[in-house]
């Protein structure tokens, strides 16, 4: 599964940085660089901050799902097998 999430995450940061308008956004909200967008692509961290940003919108994740022929629940399904990305439990 950690295969199938850090492909998922690599396709939606190509997708973003081929959306002139939302890569702006997605640098801003996280802070990133462009010379991170490089260097940081192989951490399953970084990664996960991919998708992240990404889920803020269903939107988002419709258009990038849509533009990669992946079905609109594999976002999530990735992110819950990156670092941080399973369901807290408070019982």
């Amino acid at each position: 599964m950690q295969d199938f999430a850090e492909t998922v995450a690599l396709e939606a940061l190509a997708w973003l940085v081929g959306d002139e308008e939302l890569l702006p956004v997605f640098l801003g909200a996280t802070g990133a660089s462009a010379g991170d967008l490089r260097d940081r692509a192989s951490e399953p961290e970084f990664l996960a901050s991919v998708l992240d940003f990404l889920l803020l919108d269903d939107a988002w994740v419709l258009r990038f799902c849509a533009s990669c022929g992946r079905p609109g629940e594999a976002v999530m399904a990735a992110r819950a097998s990156l670092p941080g990305g399973a369901d807290p439990h408070w019982t």
